[in-house]
């Protein structure tokens, strides 16, 4: 962590510009829940947080998503309802309603949609999320919430859900076909020379993409985590 810090801090004086320490916090990814506390280095105290936001995603100590779709989710309202006179108007086709949620409100939802780990607790939110924004349907003198199945045949197939799935699967393709040297590609490659801990392991990133595409040709890569 010194060696880090330090390097972190040297790099940009070459460029003329300095660390803002009090804006600098570090993160430690581990099943202990260990309490949190300060570290010294060079005189300065580094704060160690259990979440923070780096490029627009959360970043916690777990490894889970479900704060950032809880976040994203209520961005995603906020949209909608800024737009809800434009969904609730008779005199606005279908046609530019969807268009209008494919380039307004579902950027703010899937953003960085492709590293998501889609567990069914997740799928079911987003597509609560979905079906909210196109409303009920009047039927037989009675109001009612569409089906998945309707709101699937409303937007030919591109709910929000899919297009996640295709986010990652690009993303995955891009990871595949960079260089050896890349950051990403390194870790990606990254293999573990310790076993697992005992209980279930979570899902991975790598594990929930195979298992949606079975067809890709890295399907059966050797696994990072032996034992």
């Amino acid at each position: 962590m010194t060696d880090t810090f330090v390097k972190l801090k040297n790099e940009p004086l070459k460029y003329g510009l300095t660390v803002n320490v009090y804006k600098t916090k570090y993160l430690k990814c581990s099943r202990r829940q260990d309490q949190l506390k300060l570290i010294d280095i060079e005189n300065k105290e580094i704060e160690q947080v259990k979440s923070l936001k780096y490029l627009g995603s959360t970043v916690n100590t777990d490894d889970s998503i479900e704060e950032e779709i809880k976040e994203i989710i209520a961005l995603g309202n906020k949209a909608f309802f800024a737009n809800k006179k434009i969904f609730q108007s008779k005199l606005i086709s279908k046609t530019a309603k969807l268009k209008l949620h494919f380039s307004v409100i579902r950027p703010v939802v899937t953003y960085a949609c492709g590293t998501w780990i889609l567990k069914e607790t997740i799928i079911n939110r987003l597509m609560v999320f979905e079906r909210k924004i196109f409303g009920p349907t009047y039927e037989n003198g009675v109001w009612r919430i569409k089906t998945n199945q309707e709101l699937d045949k409303l937007i030919k197939h591109k709910n929000i859900i899919n297009f996640a799935r295709a986010q990652k699967l690009g993303w995955y393709g891009r990871i595949e076909r960079m260089q050896e040297t890349r950051m990403v590609k390194a870790i990606h490659s990254w293999k573990s020379i310790s076993k697992r801990p005992i209980g279930r392991p979570k899902t991975r990133w790598r594990d929930d993409v195979e298992k949606r595409y079975t067809g890709v040709k890295s399907a059966k890569l050797e696994d990072p985590c032996p034992g």
